[in-house]
């Protein structure tokens, strides 16, 4: 036992240079290595995380900025559908108010236009009176002048 005892001493001295140099790398890294790498990690991190927010807030802003635009474009459109429902309407009024007049007068037209047919059926009709009587005159005359020549000469 002595001997394990003196081989664990033994192992143990010659072991003093390896776990020093073990601990003189270890902080060497930590110190040289570890803490920069971690310090550049972190402000990546944190630049990366500030971008992420910064976009986030940016896309956030854009959707807004969309939804305003959304909004002021369906609120054109609505002025323009209104603008020229308006404009059919007056067109439509004007349309009809020329309709009417045009009626009217079409209307004034026929009636002038049958006054002056009953006029000339007036017209006509004196005038076919007037021949009639002739006429009849005529053929009276005619018809009774033979037996006025024939009533003389007996």
């Amino acid at each position: 036992m002595d001997e394990t005892l003196r081989q664990l001493g033994q192992l143990l001295l010659e072991s003093i240079p390896t776990i020093f140099c073990f601990l003189v790398v270890y902080y060497g890294y930590k110190f040289i290595v570890h803490k920069p790498l971690v310090r550049v990690l972190e402000e990546r991190h944190a630049r990366t995380q500030g971008a992420v927010e910064k976009a986030r807030a940016d896309v956030a802003a854009a959707e807004a900025k969309t939804a305003a635009y959304e909004q002021q474009l369906r609120e054109a459109k609505l002025s323009v559908f209104r603008a020229q429902e308006a404009r059919r309407h007056k067109a439509m009024q004007a349309r009809n108010e020329v309709l009417n007049r045009a009626r009217e007068q079409a209307a004034a037209k026929v009636a002038a236009a049958r006054k002056a047919i009953e006029g000339d059926v007036e017209a006509a009709k004196a005038g076919l009176q007037a021949d009639a009587e002739r006429l009849a005159n005529e053929i009276i005359t005619t018809v009774l002048r033979p037996a006025v020549g024939m009533g003389g000469a007996r």
